[in-house]
């Protein structure tokens, strides 16, 4: 799938690149990461972010958290440990980022068999091995998914941003609609604008309005009124953390319009590649949910809009239960219920 799209992320021998994802859709900027203190304040800030970008992120990641090991007084062994750590929890909803930090820092265990040569070598074939199987697991995504859609024209429904702003390839949920794209069917978007941070309005309507896919922005609580009227074919979003039996952690606002889907009888697909999958929590009970800052509803981009001393929440995501999501789609197939069954079946299967 060849989308003319700059890259979400870049490792460049001595540092990471990285798109900045808070200036979009105005300004295409890019910051230079070279420690991992910059690494874990570009990923809290969500100058980038989604699932599996944040484990690509997190793989580069490791590197400089080796050279930062090396410089620094003591031992370089316990300092690695330490700040591997701390990259691994710079978000605790999304599994791939710790996922991807642990994966690349077991590459040099035990420690002291390799040179210092060989671990940083060891460490960036690894971090990229990762960055590649992500390119090809969006793009199997891509081709199971658009086989659930209609072959000619279809109306869809997403929520936040699942495209390749937000992996290290094409997406998950819109490389289904990439996919589509690419077999001729005629696409016809409805992106919830993701309240506080506006994620559909500023990142998913900039992906597909350059990919030259039609796409409207509607505010979040538009979304019931939009589906009795248009009839989508299908609501498809992507995911962060999947629980052992189907249950979704996404995007806040996920869970009301899948319960929006299931009332008007849309199909309600996830998307996600089987590094997303968590099987050791048996429920979305047990998948943490970060809550982030006031001002981010407060005073989003510097308006002020709750009155000083009122209080707000702002949980980062919701957690969809298994039982309103028609299917799950993977780069290693479609998955249906039961998901207990589907997923264990999943992980046990070697990736091609």
């Amino acid at each position: 799938m060849n989308l003319n799209f700059p890259p979400t992320l870049e490792w460049r021998g001595d540092h990471l690149r990285l798109l900045d994802q808070t200036k979009l859709p105005d300004e295409e900027s890019y910051l230079e990461i070279r420690n991992v203190a910059q690494l874990c304040d570009a990923i809290q800030r969500l100058v980038v972010r989604g699932a599996p970008a944040l484990g690509c992120a997190g793989a580069y990641g490791v590197i400089l958290c080796y050279r930062e090991a090396c410089r620094c007084r003591g031992l370089p062994k316990d300092t690695f440990r330490y700040l591997t750590g701390e990259l691994a929890a710079a978000r605790p909803t999304a599994v791939n980022l710790r996922w991807a930090v642990e994966r690349v820092a077991k590459r040099i265990e035990p420690f002291e068999k390799y040179d210092a040569a060989e671990r940083e070598r060891r460490l960036e074939a690894e971090a990229r091995a990762i960055h590649d199987e992500d390119r090809a697991m969006c793009e199997a995504i891509g081709r199971h998914g658009a086989e659930l859609l209609p072959q000619t024209h279809a109306t869809l429904m997403t929520h936040c941003n699942a495209g390749a702003l937000a992996t290290g390839g094409s997406g998950t949920a819109l490389a289904v609609m990439y996919a589509a794209q690419a077999a001729g069917v005629a696409l016809k978007v409805f992106a919830d604008e993701t309240r506080p941070l506006l994620q559909g309005a500023r990142l998913t309507a900039w992906e597909l309005a350059r990919a030259g896919i039609g796409v409207t922005v509607i505010c979040d609580n538009m979304a019931a009124s939009i589906m009795r009227r248009e009839k989508p074919d299908a609501a498809i979003v992507g995911a962060d953390r999947i629980a052992a039996n189907g249950d979704v952690a996404n995007k806040i606002g996920t869970y009301g319009l899948a319960i929006l889907a299931r009332h008007h009888g849309v199909p309600f697909y996830v998307a996600a590649p089987s590094s997303t999958f968590d099987p050791s929590l048996k429920s979305g009970a047990e998948i943490p949910i970060e809550e982030r800052a006031r001002a981010e509803i407060a005073r989003p981009y510097g308006a002020h809009t709750v009155p000083d001393g009122v209080d707000v929440f702002n949980p980062a995501f919701d957690v969809t239960p298994a039982e309103l999501v028609t299917a799950l789609i993977t780069e290693r197939g479609v998955l249906r219920p039961p998901y207990e069954q589907s997923i264990a079946a999943m992980m046990r299967t070697q990736p091609a």
